[in-house]
């Protein structure tokens, strides 16, 4: 399946700046299928070492000289190591903190030898003080699961995506034939989701049972993995937390509150477990601006944050639903399906790399997200269905007088009144 990280990929290798590359994403979203499709695209040849499957790999690296480590590895895999020719993949690399730590040597006294590292909980280990990263000596790349550009591609939809890419650059109404086409397919991936596998086996199939049984697989790999680099006492809270995200999905108040996790659930009780969610790639927070002014980050409030899961599917596994709920807008799932579109394009908007806040004027006004597109400052609004009312995007224009506001919903392409009108199925259009 097509992913646009090899691009960034390609642009690494042949950069003039390249450091050893650390590939960071939660665990099953492809990386090492993505790292070794990239070494067959642009490499003569790879040595794979994956240190959780193979322990013994630590003992090459009780001496962290560069040339020491190749020629070890070399003589173990019996092939010869080039640099520029050989890509070397380290997976797993928070299992072997001296291979982390070689990163730093790599790049100060052989970068001519090109090395992507990788790991599916490396943000937990490093963070909890199991290991540390070689501050300034390598690369960092983000990869999230797939999104609905690369869902369609999956599906073979390459004529529609084109036309998507094409109306959304002039702002011109898609016609209605794929318009509803694409709402349709927008509505199936809320189902699937962008996990890999199970997009590949809903590909080839269609068979939604299927795909929710690897759903399952998954969110039962994570509530394994949550026993890793986690203290006991904390196992269980990161599974509540985890859980809870869906679940909170459905409050017409998307402020995450702690009493839904806890009858008197408090900030200090669960903070660590919300920390590994989120370092472990699985959860995000977007945080509420105080003041809305640069630099953002500066601006916001951590004690007041939204809190979305990385993907749709597990979203709807979590809460058992059937893929009918969603094709068809079962009535009963309405609260709960404007928080899973909101958790929908949280995930588009952040694998175009947008950094997200939200925006509340007391009980006036509420905005879904705010975002820097180049240098303006733009409010995002999202709705789930067609017919919209823009009243919270007319306060936070009143106020703050931006260059443009942004309003993803079910209806068509449409430029009137400073709104950039977005279809759902467009998302990943936005800030790309």
């Amino acid at each position: 399946m097509k992913r646009k990280i090899v691009s960034r990929l390609l642009e690494w290798k042949d950069s003039p700046e390249r450091k050893p590359l650390i590939l960071q994403g939660a665990r099953q979203i492809g990386k090492t299928y993505i790292v070794s499709y990239f070494a067959g695209l642009a490499y003569k040849g790879s040595v794979y070492c994956n240190f959780e499957k193979e322990k013994s790999l630590a003992s090459l690296f009780g001496e962290l000289s560069p040339k020491a480590i190749l020629a070890k590895l070399s003589g173990l895999r019996r092939q010869q190591i080039l640099p520029g020719e050989t890509l070397i993949i380290f997976d797993e690399v928070q299992a072997c903190p001296e291979a982390l730590t070689s990163l730093k040597y790599f790049c100060e006294e052989a970068n001519e030898y090109h090395v992507i590292a990788m790991g599916s909980l490396l943000g937990v280990s490093v963070n909890r003080g199991e290991s540390s990263f070689p501050v300034g000596k390598v690369q960092f790349m983000d990869m999230y699961p797939m999104d609905f550009e690369e869902y369609l591609l999956a599906k073979e939809e390459d004529f529609l995506l084109g036309r998507i890419r094409e109306c959304c650059g002039a702002f011109l109404p898609l016609e209605e034939a794929l318009h509803e086409k694409a709402l349709a397919l927008y509505r199936e991936y809320l189902f699937i989701g962008g996990m890999p596998a199970v997009v590949s086996e809903y590909a080839k199939t269609g068979n939604a049972q299927l795909a929710s049984i690897l759903q399952s697989e998954i969110l039962e790999s994570y509530q394994n993995d949550m026993g890793k680099y986690n203290k006991k006492s904390e196992i269980a809270k990161t599974r509540r937390v985890y859980q809870n995200i869906s679940t909170q999905l459905s409050k017409e108040n998307k402020k995450f509150q702690y009493r839904y996790i806890k009858s008197g659930g408090r900030a200090a009780e669960f903070e660590d477990a919300i920390e590994w969610v989120c370092l472990a790639g699985i959860a995000r927070r977007v945080f509420r601006l105080e003041h809305v002014r640069l630099p953002l980050r500066a601006n916001s409030s951590e004690g007041d944050f939204k809190f979305y899961a990385s993907d749709t599917g597990l979203c709807c596994r979590m809460q058992d639903l059937l893929i009918d709920d969603i094709l068809y807008d079962n009535p009963m799932l309405h609260d709960f399906k404007g928080g899973l579109t909101e958790n929908y394009v949280c995930s588009q908007l952040v694998a175009n790399g947008l950094d997200l806040y939200y925006w509340t004027s007391g009980n006036q006004a509420k905005v879904d997200f705010i975002t820097r597109i180049g240098q303006d400052i733009i409010p995002i609004e999202v709705k789930s269905a067609a017919h919209t009312q823009a009243k919270s995007l007319s306060v936070y224009a009143d106020t703050y007088n931006p260059a443009y506001s942004i309003r993803i919903s079910a209806r068509n392409f449409g430029f009137e009144g400073g709104i950039k009108s977005v279809p759902l199925y467009a998302a990943f259009c936005v800030g790309s």
